[in-house]
């Protein structure tokens, strides 16, 4: 992996998935991740956190943040938003658990490119304090102002585009 893949600074979260009983015929539950921890705790995932009548909060387990220089403007947009956001990502597993925590993300391009494979659950969830004002700082450090250029279009050449004539061939 060239150096310039590299993320500059990993931020390790967990992921918290609440399991709801569902009302379908077709499934018994519905998943979905409602909050990221600053930091890892000290807990197995798929540790129950709370039960409540009909829905049940887990730790699932953890994820980092990868931030990189060359995407500081997706983030400064995602902290601009007026609520700044981190998607977690949970893919199908086949163990006791029906899913596992893939990975987590600040950056909101990234975070649609990961609805593209059908069976993940991609969540958008609050950002904590403390994840985006260390964000914000990677920003301040890190952003550099690009200018966007246009891409000019070639003249379209007509005669090109015309019906020829060829020998032998047909009209």
């Amino acid at each position: 992996m060239s150096p310039a893949a590299l993320p500059l600074l990993r931020i390790p979260v967990g992921v918290v998935v609440e399991r709801r009983k569902a009302d379908s015929p077709w499934a018994d539950f519905v998943w979905r991740s409602v909050a990221v921890l600053p930091d890892e705790p000290e807990t197995k995932p798929w540790t129950v956190l709370r039960e409540e009548e009909g829905a049940a909060l887990f730790y699932a387990g953890s994820a980092t943040v990868d931030l990189y220089p060359s995407e500081t403007a997706r983030y400064r947009d995602n902290l601009a938003s007026g609520s700044p956001s981190i998607w977690t990502v949970l893919s199908p597993a086949e163990d006791a658990w029906p899913y596992s925590v893939a990975a987590a993300t600040a950056d909101p391009a990234e975070g649609e490119a990961f609805t593209e494979a059908g069976a993940n659950l991609v969540e958008a969830v609050p950002m904590p304090e403390m994840l985006r004002e260390t964000i914000e700082g990677f920003i301040a450090e890190h952003h550099v102002e690009r200018e966007f250029f246009k891409r000019r279009r070639r003249q379209v050449d007509s005669e090109a585009l015309a019906r020829r004539h060829h020998e032998g061939g047909h009209e």
